[in-house]
């Protein structure tokens, strides 16, 4: 059997490769939208890409499992669990539509499926047996949202990003009942998540890319916790903020998306802007100077994850950054469902475009003045509950364009996160609304803590 983990940093999102050696075929399971690792991969091990599965509809990322039938001729393996809410629309005809109990085989390669529901209604996990290798035992379960290293899948995606009412206790109730269902799996059974350390599907994964059952039965939370209604309280409280993207995968996921290609861009600055500009520099460079309106989002790691609080999916995007980051630019923006960006200006042609700035205070200059000021908080609500400046005004940064901000536009308002990065993020967008006197608190909380006690 031939098995490859596949980790997007970016997203914080995992998904693999199984194959079987004595018939080279193989299945991706959870494939992300660009497919290119996938192929490279099978080309190289001397593998045909013969299936796709997924363990949900995702809401954190934009799946692709449509365009593996497309690109490779794959058979498509989905779930038919859940109810009509969720359930795949526009699938190719081939299809099979899988329930708990089903098997996929891939060569002699087994996936069986149980149906885990709790992160989504239709979630399911899959038991992995290598009977060509001559076991009769599983060897490990892909979990996707179910179990990850440390922790579990949140239950209030649907009804915090989707918008369906009470979902949040349903899906509680069924992840304590699915968390049940492993109670006669052996400890050695491996845990192949679908997440990590840095996704907003849980709120304190591990950054260990598996586990074993074992372990987890020792170490995560939710195998300690026997009584429901505690189990529930626990898995319902202090989940971090969704960005707001995950409503648009979960409709994109469910429905389809078209096939993914990289396209030629127009480089240059325009004649007339569009309503929807990312600058993609250093918070240093953006705050020297920018054009009012635009976002300030570097690109770096964390791209993708700040971006999807930003992206307006209906309107073409330009974004200031280099030119040759063009093809990764793009496949980025595709991860997360985008496919209208048009137009790059290069850096070293934008100055030509800037027409704002913003200045900073060290954490000593706002000990001097933070209790006659205007304060704004941008971080989390998990770390303003943990610890803040008393008398500050918190709004999470990827809820500015959407909020109700009280504040006169004209007078100072100082803004800080935890440590300074989100924090620029939010003063572009506070630009963008007309705050024209915003100040930067470097170093953000992490900072100020140390001078005020």
């Amino acid at each position: 059997m031939f098995f490859q983990q596949f980790y997007d940093q970016k997203l914080a999102q995992t998904s693999y490769m199984v194959g079987c050696q004595k018939t080279n075929e193989a299945i991706i399971i959870d494939p992300k939208r660009v497919l290119d690792e996938y192929e490279e991969v099978a080309k190289r091990e001397g593998f045909t890409i013969t299936h796709a599965t997924e363990t949900h509809i995702h809401a954190d990322f934009a799946s692709g499992l449509r365009d593996a039938a497309r690109r490779f001729g794959a058979t498509l393996f989905i779930s038919d669990e859940g109810d009509e809410n969720w359930k795949y629309k526009n699938m190719p005809s081939d299809t099979v539509f899988l329930k708990d109990g089903d098997s996929i085989h891939i060569g002699h390669v087994e996936l069986k499926v149980m149906h885990t529901p709790g992160h989504t209604p239709e979630s399911i996990s899959f038991i992995l047996t290598d009977h060509g290798g001559g076991s009769s035992e599983p060897m490990g379960m892909f979990t996707g949202d179910f179990i990850f290293v440390g922790d579990i899948g949140r239950p209030d995606l649907l009804e915090e990003a989707a918008k369906m009412e009470g979902t949040t206790e349903e899906g509680a109730n069924a992840m304590f009942d699915s968390i049940q269902k492993l109670n006669d799996f052996p400890d050695f059974l491996q845990i192949w998540p679908g997440h990590g350390a840095g996704s907003a599907c849980g709120k304190s994964l591990g950054a260990v890319p598996l586990s074993t059952l074992g372990y987890e039965r020792h170490n995560n939370w939710a195998f300690q916790i026997k009584d429901r209604k505690k189990f529930i309280d626990e898995l319902t409280s202090d989940q971090p903020e969704p960005p707001l993207y995950f409503a648009q995968m979960k409709k994109v996921n469910k429905i389809g998306l078209p096939l993914f290609e990289v396209k030629e861009l127009d480089i240059g600055r325009p004649e007339k802007f569009t309503r929807q500009i990312l600058d993609l520099r250093t918070k240093e460079d953006f705050a020297k100077g920018f054009k009012n309106g635009s976002i300030n989002i570097p690109y770096n790691d964390t791209f993708v994850q700040y971006a999807g609080w930003f992206v307006q999916y209906d309107v073409p995007m330009t974004v200031i950054a280099n030119p040759a980051d063009a093809v990764e630019i793009q496949k980025d923006l595709a991860s997360i469902g985008f496919d209208q960006l048009e137009r790059i200006i290069p850096i070293q042609e934008a100055e030509a475009i800037f027409d704002d700035a913003y200045e900073h205070i060290t954490p000593e200059q706002f000990k001097e003045i933070y209790k006659e000021i205007n304060i704004l908080d941008v971080r989390t609500t998990a770390e303003h509950k943990v610890a803040n400046v008393q008398k500050a005004t918190h709004i999470h940064y990827g809820h500015l364009l959407n909020s109700t901000i009280p504040f006169p536009k004209e007078t100072p308002l100082y803004v800080h996160c935890q440590s300074g990065v989100r924090s620029a993020i939010a003063i572009s967008a506070l630009k963008k609304l007309g705050y024209n006197n915003v100040i930067n608190v470097l170093s953000g909380y992490n900072g100020i803590s140390t001078v005020i006690k």
